[in-house]
């Protein structure tokens, strides 16, 4: 999107799918990346120094590049704007999601011990202990930062439990790309996402064996995870398994849906879904947790606890709803003034402007 605007962006991605082929060294100095790397500081030194940059754009730093940037890219006298996804800024495992439900035990705590003792990043104690001393560490990078965006204002509320001002804190939602005319309303349920435990595949399979509704209509599952299993187990309820497939069929799914589900059972931050069904003009019905309660008004959807019985009764209801035309239209109306990328571009470059940048028209990210 910035490209489109005319924006020079000079991209610095890590990823931890290339720790498989890290050699001894680079294994070695794993255990405190989170807290420093030096190879990627000395990279974004590098990166600045080479392009001059107007601003540098953050995501998520952890585990390989480390908040250790923030501090590089503002001895560079560059101003730094974070996007924030999750809640690692409290919680090391970023999730807020602890033996199948939400968890706030480090939610405003200087150093999120409980973490360490439920080894929650990973699995792991160790690895836990070194998130959360990265957390303690980073707590005066983190107040370097010029503006946090996060993608809703459930994720600015725990920001600033964690010790971020207010006035920093910019709520910048995620964005769709738009897919060409919208089409009328088609028939069932269309679920999109990993089958794993915080994402509710189970809490939906359960609901909709429950309910009464799989007689009349279908349910259609995309994704895959270690619950793939419960979904192929409710075939014989009207509920049909697409397993993993491409953008292109999501898009067609979406047009042949009528109501788009998101059950899930941990703190979501702003599910890209959410966009993507109200660009299709899709009514969206989920569980009341996290951003969703503050997204999923009524008159664009419907939201339940995260129990089965009541989520079986919120998708007989929505079904049934007269006025489901109605909700899928101004879900289409949300998205045409907040989440189109045009409102996404234009929010961003203001910040930029608000933080000092627009020298050049050159971002880093």
């Amino acid at each position: 999107m910035l490209t489109r605007a005319g924006i020079a962006v000079d991209l610095y991605s890590r990823s931890s799918d290339e720790i498989e082929g890290f050699g001894l060294v680079q294994r070695a100095a794993l255990p405190v990346r989170p807290i420093f790397s030096l190879e990627d500081t000395r990279a974004i030194r590098r990166r600045i120094r080479e392009t001059r940059p107007d601003v540098v754009h953050l995501h998520n730093p952890f585990p390989l590049i480390s908040p250790w940037v923030v501090r590089v890219a503002k001895n560079e006298g560059v101003p730094v704007v974070q996007t924030v996804h999750n809640y690692r800024h409290s919680c090391p495992a970023g999730d807020f999601f602890r033996n199948g439900a939400p968890c706030e035990d480090c939610s405003g705590k200087a150093l999120p011990w409980p973490a360490v003792v439920h080894g929650c990043y990973r699995g792991s104690r160790p690895q836990s202990a070194v998130m959360a001393a990265a957390a303690r560490v980073h707590r005066a990078t983190w107040l370097m930062v010029d503006r946090f965006l996060p993608v809703s204002e459930f994720v600015a509320g725990h920001l600033v439990k964690s010790g971020i001002p207010r006035e920093r804190i910019t709520v910048r939602p995620n964005s769709a790309e738009p897919r060409g005319p919208v089409r009328p309303l088609g028939s069932g349920f269309l679920f999109v996402g990993r089958l794993t435990d915080e994402k509710g595949a189970s809490l939906l399979i359960s609901a909709w064996t429950q309910s009464d509704v799989g007689r009349d209509e279908r349910l259609v599952v995309v994704g895959d995870g270690p619950e793939r299993d419960l979904v192929l187990a409710a075939s014989g309820h009207n509920v049909r398994y697409e397993g993993t497939v491409d953008r292109a069929r999501v898009s067609t799914l979406l047009d042949e849906a009528a109501i788009v589900v998101i059950p899930s059972l941990c703190y979501e931050g702003f599910p890209r879904l959410v966009a993507e069904s109200f660009e299709r003009g899709r009514p969206v019905a989920a569980t009341a947790l996290g951003a969703l309660r503050e997204l999923i008004t009524p008159d664009v959807g419907w939201t339940a606890p995260a129990e089965p019985l009541a989520f079986a009764r919120m998708l007989a209801t929505a079904v049934s709803d007269p006025a489901l035309a109605q909700k899928g239209a101004a879900a289409r109306a949300t998205y045409e003034a907040t989440l189109t990328p045009a409102a996404a571009t234009a929010s961003l470059l203001d910040v930029y402007a608000a933080v000092g940048a627009g020298r050049s028209g050159r971002a880093g990210t």
